[in-house]
Parts: structure tokens; C-alpha cells; sequence
């Protein structure tokens, strides 16, 4: 049964990676709230059927929009499938529970973890894009896509590698922490708010008001869509979201060139892939502000987003072997 566990672990993780690229396809054109309901659409399940339904369309007070309807729907629809895959997987580890070596702790903590990304779901919408539960949707997505990576991946051997344990630590909270301010950064809508690079607005130190741009908690009621944060409030996340990018980027090439130096065999590739995936992503990150912000490498980025993530996890495995890859 494991030999199941570990093909559906695939499977999840190649549908929780597809859904973070999708659900920042659906924020970046706008979509977020193509379905002003949930789990429903305009009162049903397919846009098809709330496009020919003008009454139900009535009782909403934003307009409908097949397109952005459709975005939306399809991005739920992908996360049931996740939802459905991570539920028979804690099926399988609950009827092979008696073999020493079936995660058991793991698929668990998955399938809390999708209650809680559907509820927050529910809150993206009802919240109206609020920020903070934006980018807090977008971390239980890349923590499911983490999760199930680590399930995927094959039963590490003894780590050559242990000196390094510290520095992936330290790159891989760099990792995260910067990532959730890229979540910030799009849910805030501050991307475009320093359309020049490596200056912002023309400066190396724009006016930048950091107290209201990292005010997590806005409140709920007003509609977000768009941003409702002034200039500078954006340009204080935009300067962070640079800053943290170098940091987190000198940390992960700092780590794959020791895996490439120390390492051998598949794992110096791993090393390898990281470095290359770190200067790939600060390429699409100037590009996205040369070129004005075009929806591909907007999309782009967050793929190489999550693409880190699943090469920081697979050299973390081979770096940490037993008994943690038995949760």
C-alpha cells in the first residue's frame, strides 16, 4: 500500500504545485472575486449555469463576469481535486497504520491543513481579498504543496551533509519569510508602485512608510480589490519584497554551491537545480518590472516561487533523513 501512498503523494503534489500557480493567475487578472459566493458561483456550481441565470445574478451586487467566473471556478474545482487526493491518502495511511514505515502524523496534519485552506478560501471571498487572509491562503497552499512534496519524495539514506544542516535551515525560513512577503506584495497590490529597477520611483531611498504598509491586520469590510494602500505604504512593501529577495537568494546559492562543492550525485544536481532556479527567478523578478508588470511573469514568478520550495524540500530531506521522514 505504500507504493499507492507514495504515487497519490505525487499526484498531490503535482495538483497543490498547478494550484498555487493558478491561484496567482486568478489574483494577478483580478478574479479573486469573479465569484462573490462559496463554494458556489452566482448561486451555482458552473459559471455556465450562473451566466444564463440573470435572477440569481441580481442578488449580487458586483456584475458578473463569465471570465473571471470561470478563473475562479476552475481554481476551486482544482483544489477539490487536491482536497479529495489528500483525504484518500489519510485513508491509506489509516488502513496501513500497522507498517513501521507508513507516515501516519504527516497525511493528518494534511488534511487539517486543506480544512483550513478551504475555510480560508471562504474568507477570501467574504473578506473581500482582504491582505492578510490572502497571504495567509497563499501560505497554506505552499505548506500543503510542502507537505506533500516531502511525502513524495523517495526515503533518504544517511546524510553525508549534516554541516550544512544550519545554513538550509536559516535559508529555508529565509525562503518562507520572503515568500510571504511576495504574498503581501501582490495581495496589496504594491508590485507596480516601483515601476523602475534597481531604483524605486527614481531613488535608492524613495519615501517609503513602512507602519501602515506592514499593518497586517486592516480589518474586514472594505473591498480590497485594487489596493487601498497609499504610495508610500506600497512602496515600503515593494523595497522589502527586493530586499528580502536578495537576502533569501544569497542564502539558497550559498547552500546549493556547498551541496554542489560536498555533494554527490543526484544530490549535488539538486544543488545544482537550486542555484539555477535562485538566478532564474531574480531574472523574472527584473523582468516583471522592466516590462511593465505583464500577467505571464507575474504568473511566472510565483512558479518560481513554488518551484524553490520544492527544490529547498528535497535537499532538506536528503539533509535530514530518519526519523523525520516517518511523521
Amino acid at each position: 500500500m505504500r507504493i499507492w501512498f507514495r504515487k497519490l503523494a505525487v499526484l498531490g503534489a503535482l495538483l497543490a504545485f498547478t494550484a498555487v500557480v493558478i491561484g496567482a493567475w486568478v489574483r494577478l487578472t483580478d478574479a479573486g472575486l469573479g465569484c462573490p459566493d462559496w463554494p458556489g458561483c452566482y448561486g451555482h456550481l458552473r459559471p455556465a449555469a450562473a451566466a444564463a441565470d440573470v435572477g440569481a445574478q441580481a442578488n449580487y451586487a458586483r456584475p458578473f463576469d463569465y471570465g473571471r467566473a470561470l478563473r475562479e471556478m476552475q481554481h476551486r474545482y482544482l483544489a477539490t481535486a487536491l482536497g479529495t487526493t489528500i483525504v484518500a491518502l489519510v485513508l491509506i495511511a489509516l488502513l496501513n497504520r500497522r507498517d513501521p514505515e507508513q507516515p501516519k502524523r504527516l497525511p493528518l496534519f494534511l488534511l487539517a491543513l486543506v480544512a483550513l485552506q478551504g475555510a480560508l478560501g471562504r474568507l477570501t471571498v467574504t473578506g473581500l481579498v482582504n491582505p492578510s487572509i490572502v497571504t495567509l491562503h497563499l501560505a497554506g497552499g505552499l505548506a500543503t504543496l510542502a507537505t506533500l512534496t516531502w511525502l513524495a519524495l523517495p526515503r533518504p539514506g544517511t546524510s553525508q551533509l549534516t554541516r550544512l544542516r544550519p545554513l538550509a535551515a536559516l535559508a529555508g525560513m529565509l525562503l518562507v519569510a520572503q515568500i510571504l512577503l511576495g504574498g503581501w506584495t501582490s495581495s496589496n497590490y504594491a508590485g507596480p508602485s516601483c515601476p523602475d529597477f534597481p531604483t524605486c520611483q527614481g531613488k535608492l531611498l524613495p519615501d517609503a512608510d513602512f507602519a501602515q504598509g506592514f499593518d497586517l491586520w486592516p480589518g474586514l469590510g472594505p473591498d480590497y480589490q485594487g489596493g487601498r494602500l497609499p504610495s508610500q505604504a506600497r512602496v515600503a512593501i515593494q523595497i522589502s519584497h527586493r530586499l528580502g529577495a536578495v537576502l533569501a537568494g544569497i542564502a539558497l546559492l550559498a547552500l546549493a554551491a556547498s551541496v554542489v562543492r560536498r555533494g554527490r550525485g543526484s544530490t549535488r544536481a539538486l544543488g545544482a537545480a537550486l542555484a539555477a532556479s535562485v538566478i532564474v527567478q531574480w531574472l523574472i523578478g527584473m523582468n516583471l518590472i522592466w516590462q511593465g508588470f505583464p500577467l505571464v511573469l507575474g504568473t511566472a514568478h510565483n512558479a518560481g516561487a513554488a518551484t524553490l520550495v520544492v527544490l529547498s524540500l528535497a535537499l532538506l530531506r536528503r539533509l535530514w533523513a530518519d526519523p523525520v521522514s516517518r511523521l
